[in-house]
């Protein structure tokens, strides 16, 4: 494994309360230093699923809304027992790092972009999703009006989405992979798409729990997404079911994604949604 830069990102973890590991990787899911602490089978694990991580979130790119900008700024995961952060690290390198739950959120992401500063011409800046790569059918399947009369759109996700501001689509994941409904502004076609892309995201955030420390039964709580003009969700909705939304950049996404949990428990067959535990089949 290359240990180069690992000196760098030791400053994370020096400097932040509650912080606890850093790793730097290449597009390729290549290790290019990590902190001390973690194995090299968990570097080499976590740099895998980081690399993962983001070429899906970049996918998702065209379901948070067309823009002439869409770049994408980073990807955090939400477990009970810690965070886990992944930020563009120059062209074709990234820097992820765990903490426990309690860190200062707003100390960590400055710390993390700080440090990709810090590294100067050695990174450049992250690749963006240009908008002629991501227009064009995906554009066109998100103005489309979605399957009506068939089950596919829901209600109650409408309406979540018309009372938020800057809010846009939402599409509900059964435990198989498959999109079960979703806003009427959102085609089959497109829901699928996103379904695929978001069970892929789901899979690698589980494999990162490890990184947010050791836990006998570690939950995952979210996955969030943010682009340079909008935010995507991936949250649990009960029995092996996920939802996932996007909004514009100024959405109030607090508001948001509690509206939407307080919607889980109607689109969820059997009422109230359990916490989803990694070990879970």
């Amino acid at each position: 494994m290359t240990t180069d830069m690992s000196w760098m990102v030791r400053d994370i973890v020096d400097n932040v309360p509650r912080a606890l590991h850093a790793v730097v990787l290449s597009a390729d899911g290549l290790p290019r230093g990590a902190t001390d602490g973690l194995t090299d089978k968990d570097v080499r694990t976590i740099s895998a699923a980081m690399a993962g991580m983001q070429s899906l979130s970049r996918a998702t790119a065209h379901f948070a809304g067309p823009a002439e900008d869409r770049r994408w700024n980073q990807t955090v995961i939400e477990f009970s027992h810690g965070w886990i952060f992944l930020i563009g690290a120059g062209q074709g390198a990234y820097l992820a790092a765990a903490a426990e739950p309690d860190v200062d959120l707003q100390q960590i992401s400055f710390r993390m972009h700080r440090l990709v500063a810090r590294l100067g011409d050695s990174l450049t800046s992250p690749p963006r999703v240009s908008g002629a790569d991501e227009a064009g059918a995906d554009d066109a399947s998100v103005r489309r009006e979605g399957v009506r009369g068939s089950g596919f759109a829901l209600a109650e996700l409408d309406k979540v989405v018309a009372d938020v501001p800057g809010a846009l689509h939402a599409v509900l994941l059964g435990s198989d992979g498959l999109p079960r409904g979703a806003t009427s502004g959102i085609s089959k076609d497109l829901a699928d798409t996103i379904a695929a892309a978001m069970t892929g995201i789901h899979s690698y955030s589980r494999v990162t729990s490890q990184f947010a420390g050791a836990q006998a039964d570690p939950e995952w709580r979210q996955t969030v997404i943010e682009f340079q003009h909008g935010w995507i969700f991936l949250i649990a909705a009960g029995d092996g079911a996920f939802l996932s939304a996007a909004a514009e950049h100024d959405c109030d996404i607090e508001e948001f994604t509690s509206r939407l949990h307080d919607v889980v428990p109607e689109l969820s067959a059997g009422g109230a949604p359990r916490e989803e535990r990694v070990g879970d089949a």
